[in-house]
């Protein structure tokens, strides 16, 4: 399994829905989400499900591996 380069965490990398990589702490957290049931809005089920935190919110070292914001060009 990898590890972060900053912090020797284990992660894993997973792509978005926008084909981004993304690295994500490799324990998961156990969660439940709410679900609706198909045709039947008002009735929910609670489904128990593992959960992957971003590793950018876990870091110490996080803001050293964000992208820098492009600079203006000035004319």
């Amino acid at each position: 399994m990898p590890n972060c380069k900053s912090c020797g965490a284990e992660i894993i990398w997973a792509t978005t829905g926008k084909g981004n990589a993304i690295p994500l702490d490799a324990k998961p957290e156990h969660r439940f989400v709410i679900v609706p049931l198909m045709g039947h809005p008002e009735n929910l089920r609670a489904e128990y499900i593992k959960t992957y935190i971003s590793h950018f919110a876990t870091c110490p070292q996080a803001e050293q591996h964000r992208k820098k914001p492009r600079s203006k060009c000035s004319r």
